[in-house]
């Protein structure tokens, strides 16, 4: 005997009869919302309905002296571009420096002795194993749970990893894909190329062998 799937919107709980009604929305900030990115299920037209209502906003983070963390607020973008009153708002965005890194970010890639000792001894290691941090890039092994966070999640990583200002997980990188175990998806989204070849893996990951091991390595 047969089975048949019937899906209903997340939105509504009304009955979604045809793939092609099916709109996948992903929710990226909310006031309710945890620190991971969520998503639902629901009618193209109830996608529809959300376009229409979006506001033209500005979102912008205030580094306020005195404060350790930014403030990261919506504005509407009208009262947003009439702040700038000696010029215009779209020439300024335009010739406006880039954006220097968060300090906090600044602070995780440190390479300093106080920063090591901490990360060894437990407190405030960064755990890869989370939506909050699956696919950042990382020395060390990665876990099987963080594999499987990349491949489920693997959109919604690279949209925070753009957000961060970090490089993305590409299908097209047969390191990336060899590190996540996305030897499947890039199949699916890259026909017609040959499977990458999976390395065997060793005690020690080749960024942290000496340089003149490497050197060996390479030579051999």
């Amino acid at each position: 005997m047969g089975q048949k799937t019937v899906r209903f919107s997340d939105l509504s709980g009304q009955l979604i009869t045809e793939d092609d009604a099916l709109a996948r929305i992903v929710v990226h900030d909310h006031p309710e919302l945890g620190d991971s990115p969520v998503e639902f299920e629901a009618l193209t037209d109830e996608a529809k309905v959300i376009e229409k209502a979006a506001l033209r906003v500005a979102i912008v983070e205030l580094h306020v002296p005195g404060e350790d963390e930014p403030r990261r607020v919506v504005v509407d973008a009208a009262t947003f571009d009439a702040l700038a009153t000696d010029t215009p708002m779209n020439e300024l965005l335009i010739t406006a420096r880039p954006a220097r890194p968060a300090r906090r970010a600044a602070k995780t890639t440190s390479g300093s002795a106080s920063s090591t000792s901490t990360s060894t001894s437990g407190g405030g290691r960064v755990n890869y194993a989370t939506l909050e941090h699956a696919g950042e890039p990382h020395k060390g092994k990665t876990t099987d749970l963080e594999k499987q966070l990349v491949r489920d999640h693997l959109d919604e990583i690279n949209d925070r990893l753009v957000a961060q200002g970090l490089r993305t997980i590409s299908l097209a990188d047969p390191e990336h894909v060899e590190r996540y175990g996305l030897q499947d998806l890039a199949g699916e989204l890259m026909p017609g190329q040959e499977a990458l070849p999976i390395k065997e893996l060793t005690s020690e990951r080749d960024e942290d062998l000496p340089l003149d091991d490497i050197q060996d390595e390479l030579a051999s």
